[in-house]
């Protein structure tokens, strides 16, 4: 089993969990050629490890590993102080829609379905890591105003005005539209929506997000499309 191999790039570290050698070594030499520093780890088990001795900004996780799978890492790292602001992306093989929800709710920050171009991989890498910067600094000011193509969305004075004119929301459309424009670019599963829009109430239903949405997309007229479907997992809003 390879050991730890490092780049002396000084870029973000990312650890790479991934038991395919060949796609694990392709996934290596692009990252490093970026400027990123890369550990790999080619077992669940040692990837924990790793990321526990050391933890990177970012970890590239396949779901199906042997012995320990990529969901039961995901959840040892977020469940750990030390590890759990570290970056996770999946990748994943299609029609792994359930195990692609559950990460996400696990505290995955995005996934990447098989078979993928590297120019694909380091383009949602770089957004995530843009994501979790941004991210931080919402932290410090939750009533900062937030820019979305057209909409500018003005989370203290609950307005939305899209080219200049204002939209009237409803308490629920507004909470939906703010949790979404935070993070563009992220995908939300129904559940985390629930959770975050509507306090977790047992009352509300995945048909009840779809029909949220629906007419949040309605009222906001055309930039309401940038409002996607990621389907059999939930929405994000377009990054503009």
């Amino acid at each position: 089993m390879s050991e730890r191999m490092e780049h002396e790039n000084d870029g973000p570290r990312v650890l790479i969990v991934e038991d395919e050698q060949d796609l694990l070594h392709l996934l290596q030499y692009n990252l490093a050629r970026e400027g990123y520093a890369v550990t790999t780890a080619e077992s669940g088990e040692q990837g924990l490890r790793l990321a526990r001795a050391d933890p990177p900004e970012l970890v590239l996780l396949d779901l199906m590993l042997p012995g320990m799978d990529g969901l039961e890492v995901c959840r040892a790292l977020k469940s750990r102080q030390s590890t759990q602001g570290v970056v996770i992306v999946m990748l994943t093989a299609r029609g792994e829609e359930a195990d692609i929800v559950r990460g996400l709710e696990l505290g995955a920050d995005d996934y990447i379905t098989k078979p993928f171009s590297p120019r694909v991989l380091l383009a949602r890498l770089r957004a995530v890591l843009r994501r979790r910067g941004a991210d931080a600094g919402e932290e410090a000011d939750e009533t900062a105003s937030i820019k979305a193509g057209p909409m500018t969305i003005h989370p203290d004075r609950h307005e939305v005005v899209v080219a200049g004119e204002p939209v009237a929301l409803t308490a629920t459309e507004f909470r939906l539209l703010v949790t979404l424009a935070r993070r563009p670019g992220r995908v939300f599963t129904r559940q985390q929506i629930i959770e975050r829009v509507h306090d977790g109430l047992a009352a509300v239903t995945d048909r009840s997000v779809d029909v949220q949405v629906v007419s949040l997309r309605r009222k906001l007229g055309e930039p309401g499309q940038a409002i996607e479907t990621v389907r059999g997992v939930g929405y994000r809003l377009k990054a503009y």
